[in-house]
């Protein structure tokens, strides 16, 4: 069954809206496309001018879905998307761009719960907006350790006099995002991030790995990904829903809020938009002027 909506002028067929994707809770698909339509305003300018890799989740949780990139041959008119060199598809492909309401909760019709841009934009493809710190528990860690660690990387960079912004993952770990402002490339984000990261394990031996391999890494140790910042990688964006349990959000955090107590199960799509309202973005912060890298690589060293 359909339903077609008006949306900023376009009329939309949005399928299936009782769909249940999240079974233990009875949340729908609905849920989804509504929650989407009412952070619209928040969320857009994370996604504004980056490709998007698609986490397709048609069934909800029921499944684990399947990662799509290319636009396809049934995307809409309006729905911008641009041809890519991919060297290890080696062939085009025809990422879609979300700019605009329409096009946001058309990812969300396909069942996309969650939203996935690049670091760059299209105008500075090579150059990130931003260098990111995943922090990536095992099974048998626990959160106040990545409390633990995120703790530690924002020291790190505070001696660097780096700006920096952590959001709760909206599964079990933490982000931190230090603005770059287009200067730099991938490359240049990675090695610096690389440095944070091993600065870090330095300071938690015991439970901080940078072993990338599960298996080799073990299941006590949490990973601290830097290796996200290559051209092409992807992490949920701030305000996106994740398809876990409780229908939590990647949720922007003050540092002050990054203490024990804190759970990213307190973060969800029923209650973001409250919270939005009471503390504002909190985030922005990360598309503003970015850093002096030389600068804060040579406070790191004099330190």
């Amino acid at each position: 069954m359909e339903t077609t909506k008006s949306i900023n002028g376009i009329k939309m067929a949005f399928s299936h809206l009782d769909k249940i994707f999240w079974p233990d809770e009875g949340y729908t698909k609905g849920d989804v496309i509504d929650y989407y339509n009412k952070v619209y305003p928040h969320i857009i300018k994370y996604m504004k001018e980056r490709p998007e890799s698609l986490l397709r989740m048609p069934n909800g949780l029921a499944d684990k879905g399947f990662f799509q990139k290319d636009a396809g041959l049934n995307a809409p008119e309006w729905v911008k998307h641009v041809p890519l060199h991919s060297e290890s598809a080696e062939k085009d492909i025809n990422y879609i761009i979300c700019n605009d309401k329409p096009t946001l909760l058309y990812l969300a019709n396909l069942g996309c719960i969650e939203m996935n841009p690049w670091n760059s934009r299209l105008d500075t493809l090579d150059k990130p907006d931003y260098f990111v710190m995943d922090i990536d528990p095992s099974e048998q860690n626990t959160f106040e350790q990545v409390i633990e660690t995120a703790n530690v990387i924002k020291e790190l960079l505070d001696k660097a006099g780096a700006a920096s912004f952590p959001k709760t993952s909206g599964a079990t770990g933490i982000h931190i995002y230090v603005p770059l402002g287009a200067k730099y490339t991938y490359e240049q984000a990675k090695n610096f991030a690389n440095t944070i990261a091993i600065m870090t394990q330095e300071q938690l031996p015991d439970f901080t790995s940078l072993e990338r391999t599960l298996s080799k890494r073990g299941k006590k140790h949490i990973y601290i990904d830097y290796l996200q910042n290559r051209k092409g990688q992807t992490l949920a964006c701030a305000y996106s829903l994740r398809p876990k349990a409780g229908a939590t959000v990647s949720t922007p955090l003050d540092w002050k809020e990054v203490k024990k107590g804190l759970h990213p199960s307190d973060f969800t799509m029923n209650n973001i938009i409250k919270r939005i309202e009471k503390k504002g973005d909190l985030f922005s912060g990360v598309l503003l002027k970015g850093i002096d890298m030389m600068k804060c690589i040579k406070q790191l060293e004099s330190k």
